[in-house]
């Protein structure tokens, strides 16, 4: 199977039916993806050589491939060739434009941040007050690292129990955006901390994520979903984008659709 992107400007290689120790030269991490069963979204994994040994990764073990410089963007950019924060970042400047907008009017709060990425496409579509917030310390660390550029702050902890001077720091930056971008449905974020963040944005402002599409289905009664149709009904939010789009390859080299969501935010949950 050969997967060309051009907006990464590479060309991608994977033969799905060859053994296990077929590897995946690309960037600086040889990485290699177990062919043998199906695996879930949240239970892929893969083994990257490190200085000349092979060390098994967990995909939803962040804080892990947070610390390792480069290895995020060449795992989930370079070989799975991700695109939602960017995906993201053009939604968002389409409805910008309908509204006749200029991205310098945000003021966001990039919730489930990690290590810049998301911030980065908001950057690129002209915003300049991003504030990120993460669970992971890890993440606060990479982003400092590889990217201490985007953020004007960054808040690192559990939001439903933060030191009241870190909520009180977020409080103040008064925004009007919250843009989470594939960091909602499988536990990363709980639907009570997304409530949290939330309620921080103010009275007409767009609520910007992105969710995989079969979290969404009548069949799949997921926390969020439940809680999107609640908000949608209750007239909690006003939709502006629903769109369906491809997110990233998975391990077997099969499609990952999500959705993207942009509302306006009508009432607190």
């Amino acid at each position: 199977m050969e997967w060309f992107h051009s907006h990464l400007l590479c060309v991608i290689v994977i033969t799905v039916k060859k053994s296990f120790d077929d590897i995946i030269k690309n960037g600086p991490f040889p990485i290699r993806f177990p062919q043998a069963g199906e695996l879930e979204q949240d239970q892929e994994w893969c083994e990257v050589q490190i200085n000349g040994q092979w060390k098994k990764i967990r995909f939803h073990d962040y804080h892990e491939i947070y610390e390792i410089p480069g290895l995020y963007e060449t795992l989930f950019y370079r070989t799975l060739g991700t695109n939602s924060p960017y995906r993201m970042g053009k939604f968002l400047s389409e409805i910008l434009i309908e509204k006749k907008m200029n991205p310098s009017e945000l003021k966001v709060l990039d919730f489930g941040a990690g290590n810049g990425m998301s911030g980065l496409a908001l950057q690129d579509i002209g915003v300049r007050a991003i504030v990120g917030c993460d669970l992971l310390e890890e993440a606060k660390k990479a982003n400092w690292r590889d990217r201490p550029w985007v953020y004007t702050d960054y808040i690192c902890g559990d939001i439903t129990k933060l030191k009241t001077k870190d909520y009180d720091t977020l409080k103040k930056y008064q925004f009007n955006t919250l843009f989470t971008v594939a960091a909602l449905g499988f536990g990363d974020i709980p639907v009570d901390a997304f409530k949290v963040a939330y309620n921080l944005i103010a009275q007409d402002g767009f609520i910007v994520f992105n969710i995989r599409d079969q979290f969404l289905k009548d069949s799949y009664q997921s926390p969020f979903s439940k809680l999107i149709q609640e908000m949608i009904k209750n007239e909690v939010i006003e939709l502006e984008l629903y769109r369906r789009y491809q997110h990233r390859f998975n391990v077997h080299g099969e499609a990952l659709y999500y959705v993207a969501i942009i509302a306006t935010k009508k009432k607190n949950l």
